[in-house]
């Protein structure tokens, strides 16, 4: 999972958040787990496979921060409830929530199956609601504070060829604008992150030749990484990001901009 991961912010940044980063076994999730960690918040992961979180969060603990892990399903609401339960009882508060779980496919919509696009719509769209209302009515409303980053995908021209996910991330980008408005009133900040393609075990199940086409429609020409990510989502997840909220923040090294995957045939 690399090397430990320098910083830019100060020690201590921390001290006293709890932080619940779902998806935290791999990829982003475990990146932005360990640098909340190392900044001295008190760190609970969740996923749906043991294995993986057990994993990770035993390689958290080597580097001295303190871990609650679980199992979750986040399309489930009652596993979702289970699970911020177990946070509250070791730890008993949650500070920072960053939804980072989520899953897709390279598909064209029209091979797309309704059970296919219903899965990744369940899965980031539904299970990121499941685990926000879960937090915010548990621990951040209650208490008058709270930092809740979602991490989405780079959707800003559509999602050629992830109609799904497109459709599924548009939906929490237009949740973290509404919920930063109705949940300014308990203190609660709302943002999100759109990273581009980022290299991680997640895109490594990608056809290489889609990776590389990726890369050469991006300006800086090359795939981001998950530390890239996580300096992000770690300043909105920190108290200097108290006037931001309900923004979303692109890290794709340009391919917002410029460049074009899908290729439209000429008319015959």
């Amino acid at each position: 999972m690399g090397s430990v991961f320098a910083s830019i912010y100060a020690a201590g940044l921390f001290e006293g958040d709890v932080a619940i980063v779902t998806g935290g076994g791999t990829g982003i999730g475990f990146a932005v787990a360990r640098e909340l960690g190392a900044l001295g918040a008190k760190i609970a992961i969740c996923g749906r496979r043991e294995d993986k979180v057990a994993s990770a969060a035993d390689l958290l603990r080597t580097e001295g921060i303190e871990v609650h892990h679980g199992v979750c399903d986040i399309r489930q609401p009652e596993s979702v409830g289970a699970f911020v339960d177990g946070v509250l009882e070791r730890f008993s508060a949650v500070s920072v929530l960053v939804n980072n779980a989520g899953g897709q496919f390279p598909t064209a919509a029209e091979h797309l199956s309704p059970k296919g696009f219903e899965a990744v719509v369940r899965n980031n769209l539904l299970g990121t609601w499941n685990m926000t209302h879960a937090v915010a009515t548990r621990a951040m409303i209650p208490k008058r504070r709270g930092r809740i980053v979602n991490v989405i995908a780079q959707i800003s021209r559509g999602f050629p060829g992830m109609v799904h996910t497109g459709a599924a991330r548009a939906g929490v980008d237009n949740v973290t604008k509404t919920l930063a408005v109705e949940w300014a009133t308990h203190g609660i900040r709302v943002n999100a992150v759109a990273p581009g393609v980022i290299k991680t075990s997640g895109t490594d199940q990608y056809p290489p030749e889609l990776l590389m086409g990726y890369q050469r429609v991006t300006p800086l020409k090359r795939l981001g990484t998950s530390e890239e990510v996580s300096t992000m989502v770690t300043y909105l997840a920190s108290r200097a990001a108290d006037f931001v909220t309900g923004q979303t923040f692109y890290i794709d090294g340009g391919q917002s901009l410029w460049g074009d995957l899908w290729q439209i045939p000429d008319p015959t």
